[in-house]
């Protein structure tokens, strides 16, 4: 078989950019979700990477042994075997090393509550209602939390920072590239859509059970209602119009506006969010424990025509997990987390294994945690372990896809990342080892195709701004 040359494979990447962009370009964007805060995010220029004879786990459920992974202008050219690379290439050895697509986390809160953990950082909760839809997390994002440095040494190359899970319906999350930048903008994960946090149980109804409410499980559902109730009005009045059709008297430059002069209102940027969540634009990701409750949320979605992208933490999924996977929702879990609250008391240690086991399941291991997200990797092989124990052999090749390929669908960027194919972001990790291993280390972590982190060369381990001269680095998992 022959191997493909190097002027082939840039042929054929440049076709496959050309036409991804094509189709951005080509897509409707919808006002509810225009941008005043646009990404400034610029690919780290970067020479050509080649590694060689690793294994390779390419986030589609494949394993590829002895297999060489090519890298240039930001994307992956190439995954196969003998591949010839640019003169200028940078050549690492992967003998006795896996690969693997940068780790993805769901759910963080990285940069709105970051460390040190203290009062005035305190920016994820808008506690001043039950419904703050119009908040965005980006706007908390302190792009200087030691915490990014962190999560990079464990392998995260893209993460979702979300609003915090007191509100019914907290605000949109933002998904960042995990680089270092001044502004949150320089972060911001380029074309990702937003994410919409909502959350069910027991903490709506214990932050604002005193107050104006909701003060149970009936009122957190009807303050969704009322919520998507008013949104579906907002979108029926700002519905675009048919253009008028001009008769032969009348002047060609321009129409006259409607009679009743009807705009729809004043722009309301809370409905603006829930909107855009109706109309698909934004991913909506729910906080929720119980089994029963995520039915009621799925029945919910439906109601008023909104597809639930994920549902988080979710200790009891696994006993819908046949109903998850119909509906193509993912499950963002923890590995063994349980038992911190009654809703979280039902929890078993095989439930990702679970919610992994249906065709077409979508199961996520996330964090939720500055120090868990460092390990995501060691959380996905707890979750193997206790599989195994329950008579479950899960393959790292479709472990992998719970921290990349599922991770990146419900966010939706499968498109650009997630998986080790010709012509996605060069989001890439060199591990010493099979990942799933406790002793795994992510030696190279390499984003949008740039080595931004390597564990044996101390000027590519970032540190935050803020900890410079603090007699401590943050360049290191801990």
């Amino acid at each position: 078989m022959s191997t493909p040359s190097t002027a082939v494979l840039a042929a054929a990447l440049a076709a496959t950019l050309a036409c991804g962009n094509a189709l951005a370009a080509s897509a409707p964007k919808s006002r509810f979700v225009a941008d005043p805060y646009p990404s400034t995010y610029q690919v780290v220029a970067a020479p050509p990477v080649l590694i060689s004879n690793a294994t390779v786990l390419t986030g589609t459920g494949t394993r590829l042994d002895g297999t060489d992974v090519l890298l240039q202008d930001g994307r992956i050219v190439a995954v196969g075997t003998g591949l010839q690379a640019p003169a200028n290439a940078v050549r690492v050895d992967g003998s006795g090393k896996w690969v693997t697509p940068g780790i993805i986390d769901v759910h963080s809160h990285l940069g709105v509550y970051p460390s040190p953990g203290v009062a005035a950082h305190s920016d994820g909760n808008e506690m001043t209602a039950p419904v703050t839809a119009a908040v965005w997390a980006e706007h908390s994002v302190w792009p200087q939390d030691p915490g990014f440095a962190t999560a990079l040494a464990g392998g995260v190359t893209s993460l979702q920072v979300l609003p915090g899970s007191a509100n019914l319906i907290g605000g949109r999350g933002v998904t960042l590239k995990n680089v270092p930048a001044t502004s949150y903008q320089g972060m911001k994960f380029p074309g990702a859509p937003w994410g919409l946090k909502m959350a069910c149980g027991e903490n709506p109804k214990r932050v604002y059970g005193g107050k104006a409410g909701p003060a149970t499980r009936m009122g957190n559902v009807a303050g969704y209602r009322a919520a998507f109730i008013d949104a579906s009005e907002y979108l029926r009045k700002n519905a675009p119009k048919p253009p008028k059709k001009k008769h032969w008297w009348e002047s060609s430059n321009g129409d006259k506006a409607d009679s009743d002069k009807d705009t729809g209102g004043k722009r309301d940027l809370k409905l603006d969010t829930l909107a855009g969540a109706i109309n698909g634009d934004i991913m909506v990701h729910i906080h929720c424990y119980r089994a029963d409750e995520m039915t009621t949320m799925l029945d919910l979605a439906k109601e008023f025509g909104f597809k639930v992208a994920a549902f988080h933490h979710g200790v009891e999924a696994y006993k819908i997990a046949d109903r998850l996977a119909q509906e193509g929702t993912c499950g963002a879990l923890w590995a063994d987390w349980w038992g911190f609250k009654m809703e979280a008391f039902d929890g078993i240690q095989e439930n990702i294994a679970l919610v992994d086991r249906p065709a077409d399941s979508c199961a996520i291991v996330h964090s939720d945690s500055s120090e868990g997200i460092q390990r995501l990797n060691q959380e996905a092989a707890k979750v193997m372990a206790h599989a195994r124990l329950a008579g479950m052999d899960i393959a790292p090749e479709r472990a992998i896809r719970w921290l990349t390929q599922n991770a990146a669908k419900s966010l939706g960027i499968l498109d650009q990342t997630g998986t080790l194919e010709p012509g996605k972001m060069a989001d890439v990790v060199l591990w010493n080892g099979n990942p799933f291993s406790v002793y795994a280390k992510a030696e190279q972590v390499y984003i949008d195709g740039a080595r931004m982190y390597d564990r044996n060369d101390p000027a590519r381990q970032p540190h935050s701004d803020f900890m410079l001269g603090q007699g401590a680095t943050d360049g290191g998992a801990r």
